[in-house]
């Protein structure tokens, strides 16, 4: 055979075989599409309409509900709970609530419930004293909202101290009816005066997208990421920013994460942003009004509280895939003590502390050097408990760059009548009449230490005299000079925080002095973690409440983790709180959960006209050929349930009509 032919030969085998490859192909394209069609037809023929399953347990051992069927339901006694004991380490608010869940919903014997608590005191980060060689402090304030489901279901139960008869609940919903929150001049420029924000976020159509390019994203998207790789200058320069983090106390670096997610926990409180009239606040302080009560519930119940307990380390068992908590190591009144556990003993640990070694000033005294610190050993103790096990957490994530994680706080306490002409001026209300004063905080536009301050119901404090006002001042950059005092925030006496607070205020600068000496006294804090929570941060950097295996084991608080809800809030605490004991006791009722606000198109579309400042979406200048399908989709929705919900909602206007 010549050489023409063979190349013809291979030629042919080689078309040939690709024939066969291509009819193979084809046949093996057939047989995918009919294997599809079968499976659908299959899937299609089981398929049964039913709500069975709908409320089964997770692997936690919870289940989350809505409505009020689930919501005013009390459930059975769990089987074995007189068996059964509790500790719970610390006695903030996530750990009192646990408290409160294992007495009326766990039905456990209250002298069986043990509180070890480091300090001499309840309330961890809830806190407000009357320290007789300071004065007045409080280190925070707590805003809340409708929509704190657990918060609201716990607190139905405690009885008010205030109010004979009536709960937690009915004494703060009467509150708020009466007086409700709102605020009358939200930032101040040029040393007092009104910033004329008015109600704006002032926020250009780039800006606009990028907030909602981050509400799209996912999740896992945003693991370690910061607010600053999503927004730049056209979010950070508007009023929406200055709002932002000076309300919730964001910074630049913080967790995209957790911006997406206040985002969509809050999208149905946009509109309340600007002048706070989606807030409500407590009567007193966070311990008066909230930590008291709950103790004295539990006091009630026969719980027993251990004070000057700091626990150093749970000791855990390995074993058949279970993760037991075996050993309790604490320091008693100095001496290291041991308690040791079986199955049968629940522990809940609040692992991490935002007000962790918090630093303490007084009047003439920065809170530096030898300053007194609050030291709880919270960091360590979680630390030593994550040793053991990946699934407990990474509390380097956040505990290791304080200079990301710190701001200061101040209270202020004016002695006389002459800083309140000032205060007077700029709030339009007189702090003294017991009702709302500023409304929230009053941000100080262009303080170098951002400086805020606001005013709740006067008194604060339930022995505090009725002529002296309880003013709370916090900067969220504690590391450059001031505009009047010449130094960081971090180094000033309570004395040079007033004098800063003062000439923010208006007040003429020869008189600055002589007020902040003899007119008022102020006790600075300093909280190297306040913002610990907000590090970015990737999965499994926060432990669940309940770690996968755990029997005898929880945490609970603002660095364990439960799906979408967001932290730095009352809510997050007793959340975790409640899916902890529900899941480890086995209470068979409904976690609320979290208000699905995100998901309902009413506010959806309500919050992007107020976000846009009273816009349209449909106002909005579309890439290309988009906008072209603008007015017949207009058209075809005309006089529809649709048109109406859009009008309703002012994202359709009557020119978009016209012909």
């Amino acid at each position: 055979m010549g050489k023409k032919s063979t190349k013809l030969g291979v030629a042919s085998l080689i078309a040939v075989g690709a024939g066969i490859a291509a009819v193979a192909a084809k046949s093996k394209k057939t047989e995918e599409k009919k294997r599809v069609k079968e499976i659908q037809k299959e899937e299609h023929d089981t398929f049964r309409n039913t709500e069975r399953g709908k409320y089964t347990k997770n692997s936690k051992g919870i289940y989350y509900s809505n409505g009020n069927y689930e919501a005013f339901a009390r459930p059975e006694k769990p089987e074995g709970v007189d068996n059964k004991s509790a500790y719970l380490v610390g006695s903030g608010l996530a750990s009192l609530a646990a408290a409160c869940f294992l007495v009326r919903d766990g039905q456990m014997k209250g002298e069986n419930i043990h509180i070890l608590e480091a300090m001499d005191i309840a309330g961890g980060a809830c806190d407000g004293i009357n320290d007789p060689t300071r004065g007045y402090v409080m280190r925070g304030g707590r805003e809340m909202e409708n929509h704190f489901e657990c918060l609201w279901d716990l607190f139905r139960s405690i009885p008010s101290i205030e109010i004979p008869g009536a709960s937690v609940l009915d004494e703060y919903y009467w509150l708020n009816k009466h007086d409700p929150n709102y605020s009358l001049c939200r930032a101040t420029v040029n040393r007092g005066k009104d910033a004329h924000t008015d109600g704006k976020f002032n926020l250009s159509q780039k800006g606009c997208m990028e907030i909602m390019k981050l509400f799209f994203t996912k999740d896992e998207d945003l693991y370690d990421k910061t607010i600053e790789d999503f927004f730049d200058e056209e979010v950070f320069d508007s009023d929406f920013w200055l709002y932002w983090r000076t309300m919730f106390a964001f910074e630049n670096w913080h967790s995209a994460l957790e911006m997406k997610l206040y985002i969509q926990r809050f999208i149905h409180h946009i509109g309340g942003l600007p002048d706070f009239s989606a807030l409500k606040f407590t009567k007193y302080n966070q311990y008066e009004s909230l930590i008291l009560p709950m103790q004295k519930y539990l006091e009630a119940a026969g719980v027993k509280f251990q004070f000057n307990t700091r626990v150093d380390n749970v000791e855990f068992e390995f074993k058949d895939g279970k993760k037991i908590a075996k050993k309790i190591v604490c320091t008693v009144d100095g001496k290291e003590k041991s308690i040791d556990l079986t199955e049968n003993d629940l522990v809940f640990v609040t692992n991490g502390s935002c007000t962790e070694g918090t630093i303490y000033g007084d009047h003439t005294h920065a809170p530096v050097g030898d300053a007194e610190v609050r030291t709880s050993g919270c960091w360590s103790l979680w630390k030593n408990i994550a040793k053991q096990d990946k699934s407990f957490g990474h509390p380097e994530k956040f505990c290791s760059d304080i200079e990301k994680t710190n701001w200061e706080s101040a209270t202020v306490t004016t002695l006389d009548d002459k800083i309140i002409p000032y205060i007077t001026d700029i709030c339009k209300r007189d702090p003294r009449t017991g009702k709302v004063v500023t409304g929230g905080i009053v941000s100080c536009q262009d303080s170098s230490w951002l400086l805020s301050w606001t005013i709740n119901r006067q008194g604060q404090f339930k022995d505090q005299d009725k002529d002296k006002v309880c003013v709370w001042v916090y900067g969220l950059f504690t590391d450059v000079p001031g505009d009047y005092v010449k130094k960081p925030m971090k180094e000033c006496t309570g004395k040079e925080i007033t004098e800063e607070w003062l000439y923010h205020m208006g007040v003429p600068t020869d008189q600055i002095e002589d007020l902040a000496e003899n007119s008022a006294v102020c006790v600075p804090t300093m909280m190297p973690y306040i913002t610990a929570f907000f590090m970015p941060r990737a999965k499994g950097d926060r432990p669940d409440v309940i770690p996968d295996g755990c029997v005898n084991f929880a945490f609970l608080g603002q660095f364990a983790e439960t799906p979408r809800d967001t932290i730095f809030t009352t809510e997050y605490s007793v959340r975790t709180a409640m899916e902890a004991v529900y899941g480890l006791m086995g209470v068979d009722r409904g976690v609320p959960e979290v208000w699905g606000s995100v998901y309902d198109v009413r506010e959806l579309l309500d919050a992007s006209v107020k976000l846009m400042d009273g816009r349209s979406p449909l106002e909005i200048e579309l890439p290309g050929p988009l906008n072209l399908v603008k007015k017949p989709l207009l058209k075809a929705i005309k006089g529809t349930l649709v048109e109406k919900v859009l009008r309703d909602h002012d994202v359709i206007k009557d020119y978009m009509l016209e012909k």
